[in-house]
């Protein structure tokens, strides 16, 4: 395989991982504002119970996701930079006041609605201003006049694909959330909490689809040429397709509790439907990081930057993989935190 589709490859890794995380990470703390204000404790306190170790984590991925972009493909940053400063710069503000509310939402208990509300909205925002880079990337929104490069915000908020796409974003992050709090609170004992996240991930997975699908075909009229390539990827989205009926019907697998289905084999499944759908979206838009003008070869780095930037992140995951799995096991599988109230941990 040629350097530069190693190099792509190991940006779709980190986006697709930053991807899933951000989706449980920001939609739980929509649900634990959501739940708080209809007065259901017990599936307030079983996001929030989440939230509390997972959110100081989930960023890491995001970080390497741009340090390893700007270091692979420098080439690519002044023209995307002019397009992603505006989202980027709202991102950064929306997860520092994020970030400060959490945790002043967890050691403040007179503020808490107040605070829990201020974090649940900025995280249904975020995951929406990110995706909106997607369609913005597929060319036309980007002039230059001289020397300098201006966004054409006014083409940009007149695109249907704009649309479909933030609404792709936030049906997939509270889909995918639902599922996992669904399993969470399966493994916590909270039977009742759970069957109320897998009424949402029921009625959330159809519009998550359509929604999909909405968003391929907004792309006729704007972007022909990426159209052109979805119909040769065919097969990817047939199996996409496939596995999302197999991660949907999970939820009505037998199991031992009643109307509970299987909540983790249905996370497992959508996330390999999320995971190969978002591939054959990739690889459709290449070899283009921004059309017409900005494409992997020609904002490459150096073949001996690469190698060194490849044994760098190799060194770097190496170490931090085992620590994301003791993580996982000292918060998610531990019975005696899983039934706390995340409070004093």
């Amino acid at each position: 395989m040629e350097s530069v589709y190693v190099g792509i490859l190991l940006i779709w890794i980190l986006l697709f991982i930053y991807a899933v995380a951000g989706s449980i990470d920001f939609g739980t703390g929509f649900w634990a504002m959501y739940y708080e204000r209809k007065n259901n404790v017990q599936a307030s306190r079983i996001a929030n119970n989440f939230l509390s170790p997972a959110w100081k984590v989930t960023n890491v991925f995001l970080v390497l996701l741009v340090v390893a972009f700007v270091a692979l493909f420098p080439g690519a940053a002044p023209t995307l930079g002019t397009l992603m400063i505006v989202p980027l710069c709202l991102v950064l503000l929306l997860l520092t006041i994020r970030s400060a509310f959490m945790v002043y939402a967890f050691s403040t208990e007179k503020y808490s609605r107040m605070l829990t509300l201020v974090s649940g909205v900025c995280g249904l925002i975020i995951p929406a201003i990110l995706i909106s880079i997607l369609p913005a990337a597929i060319g036309g929104f980007v002039t230059v006049a001289g020397d300098q490069q201006y966004i054409l915000l006014d083409g940009l908020l007149q695109s249907p694909a704009f649309y479909t796409h933030i609404g792709f974003g936030l049906m997939t992050e509270l889909f995918i959330s639902s599922l996992f709090m669904a399993d969470y609170a399966k493994e916590a004992g909270d039977f009742d909490t759970a069957r109320t996240y897998r009424r949402n991930a029921l009625i959330l997975g159809p519009l998550t689809l359509v929604i999909a699908i909405a968003a391929i075909f907004t792309l006729i009229p704007e972007a022909p040429w990426m159209f052109d390539n979805f119909m040769d990827l065919w097969g990817w989205y047939t199996a996409s397709l496939f596995a999302f009926a197999i991660g949907y019907s999970a939820l009505w697998w037998p199991s031992k509790n009643k109307e509970l289905g299987q909540p983790r084999m249905a996370l497992l499944f959508t996330v390999i439907q999320f995971g190969l759908a978002s591939l054959a979206y990739g690889m459709a838009h290449l070899p283009y990081l921004l059309y017409p003008d900005v494409t992997i070869y020609n904002s490459f780095t150096n073949e001996t930057m690469f190698h060194y930037l490849l044994i760098g992140f190799i060194i770097g995951l190496a170490i931090l993989i085992p620590v994301f799995i003791w993580f996982w096991r000292l918060f998610f599988k531990d019975k005696a935190y899983l039934q706390s109230d995340g409070h004093d941990y």
